[in-house]
């Protein structure tokens, strides 16, 4: 029997955790009222009672995203990888966005599932750098940010495992529309092109001036749809920077700070994620992939205003899960052909 759907009070629905692992087709009127195409829906969706060590999860490897980023840039750098489009290791500065490069924030990608792709020819390697390629990880002794590598990966494959569960609920929006009907839409997403991404936003600097009271919404990070099937997200974390040691966690630096979502009927709207909760998002693959029935998601990241705010980091953590780039999502498309337009639209060609 359908439970009635519960809505926080920005209006995004939340689940929980104990009914989506032991009975996940009972949320059909919670999946269609946060995915579905309604002028009313946000595209994202709320996980509450979450097993307990996530709280620790994601405390650890969020603090781990501000230590490394506080590395020295030429350290930084050696863990950025050009030939995946920087897609593997640290990027800062390399994506575009709102046509100009984006240096608010640095990121650390990742697969949390698997080191290299084994399974995949080696014809897709080189087609594909941006998925098949190895992890880079910082190394063992490097100064600050030891435990890295499995902090990542740790908190990676809890939101995996959470995200297939979530995909078995949206499976019977998706049966009638995939294109191979011998797949199921957990089937489909692939530990090989699994994603993560650490995301560190900068305080604002004399190269990312604080934007003034009439900042565009998108100020930190640009109205965009990820490409995934689903994105997983953590609840950001701010740090208060001085001179005088260690950041310490703190308030957004406003009440206009955070994460923005249109609705599918263009209504701006922000959306808080409870530090204890996870929030799942949809991407384009998935709306090709159901014949636009469960849509995208248009969303961004304002920086806001306030006392104290140029001295405030953003941290957060995403988790894209996506098909492996042979896998049709549309009649005439792959994951692959459809992922390259959106590299080459976000990231110069490397020589």
């Amino acid at each position: 029997m359908s439970a009635e759907v519960q809505f926080s009070s920005e209006g995004a629905v939340i689940i929980s955790y104990n009914t989506l692992t032991s009975n996940p087709y009972s949320l059909q009127p919670a999946i269609s009222a946060a995915f579905g195409s309604h002028p009313s829906c946000l595209g994202i969706i709320i996980v509450t009672d979450l097993p307990a060590q996530f709280v620790g999860l994601r405390e650890t490897l969020l603090r781990l995203a501000h230590k490394f980023a506080a590395l020295p840039e030429t350290l930084r750098e050696q863990y950025a990888d050009a030939n995946s489009r920087w897609s593997f290791g640290w990027s800062h500065g390399k994506e575009i966005m709102n046509g100009k490069p984006d240096v608010l924030k640095g990121s650390y990608y990742a697969n949390p599932i698997r080191d290299a792709s084994s399974t995949v020819s080696e014809v897709q390697k080189a087609n594909f750098p941006e998925y098949y390629g190895e992890n880079v990880w910082p190394r063992a002794t490097e100064k600050g940010v030891a435990g890295f590598e499995d902090a990542f990966t740790s908190l990676g494959r809890f939101i995996f495992d959470i995200g297939r569960e979530l995909a078995t609920a949206c499976q019977p929006f998706a049966a009638a529309h995939l294109v191979d009907q011998s797949l199921t839409l957990p089937a489909l997403i692939s530990p090989n092109t699994t994603k993560a991404r650490l995301l560190h936003y900068f305080p604002p600097s004399l190269s990312a001036a604080l934007p003034p009271d009439d900042e565009p919404v998108d100020s930190w990070c640009g109205f965009h749809l990820d490409h995934s099937l689903l994105t997983g997200l953590c609840s950001a974390m701010y740090l208060s920077h001085d001179s005088s040691g260690d950041p310490v966690a703190c308030a957004a630096p406003s009440a206009t700070s955070g994460l923005y979502i249109r609705t599918r009927g263009g209504d701006l709207t922000k959306v808080s994620i409870p530090p204890n909760c996870l929030a799942f998002q949809t991407g384009e693959a998935l709306e090709l992939a159901t014949g636009g029935r469960l849509r995208a998601t248009p969303h961004c990241v304002r920086v806001g205003g306030g006392a104290g705010a140029g001295k405030v980091s953003r941290e957060t953590f995403a988790l894209f899960l996506q098909p492996d780039t042979e896998a049709k999502i549309g009649p005439c498309e792959t994951f692959g052909s459809f992922s390259k337009r959106v590299f080459s639209k976000h990231y110069e060609s490397v020589a």
